[in-house]
């Protein structure tokens, strides 16, 4: 069995993406009620997005199963580029209509990757995960599509 957990809230006025912005207060607090619902599982391994808001979840999530974390690069988000953490109301003015739902497959964020990147290097992560041994993890990232 592997638990596939979504990090908390992070600032809705803002592009998530690789943005270093953590988890808000609502964030925190979702993942503090959704911490125990993981407990009596047998997990042996938390395996986590090194972005903040990922990270700060794993952190809340093995502090009640006392397991390490182990930080997977490869599991971050889209990579959104320019827009990464930038307000969103900004970002309408600076690049109107760039929106993950509106790129081509090959076309890329502003200095950032493409849907067909973004497919490939996640499947590529994914299927190295599961020959590792993946029985009994938990892997928290994200929803791993953008707006």
């Amino acid at each position: 069995m592997i638990y596939l957990m979504r990090h908390g809230a992070d600032p809705v006025d803002r592009y998530g993406g690789w943005s270093e912005y953590g988890l808000t207060e609502v964030g925190r607090s979702q993942v503090n009620s959704a911490k125990h619902k993981l407990l009596g599982k047998g997990i042996t391994g938390i395996y986590s997005s090194d972005l903040n808001r990922a990270k700060e979840t794993a952190e809340i999530v093995a502090d009640v199963l006392f397991l390490k974390i182990t930080y997977l690069p490869q599991f971050r988000e889209v990579n959104n580029g320019l827009l990464a953490g930038m307000k969103k109301v900004e970002a309408v003015e600076k690049y109107p209509g760039k929106y993950f739902r509106t790129l081509d497959w090959a076309e890329t964020w502003p200095e950032g990757e493409s849907p067909e990147q973004f497919f490939c290097r996640i499947k590529s992560a994914w299927y190295n995960f599961k020959k590792k041994g993946w029985k009994q993890k938990c892997v928290i990232g994200h929803s791993w599509r953008s707006n």
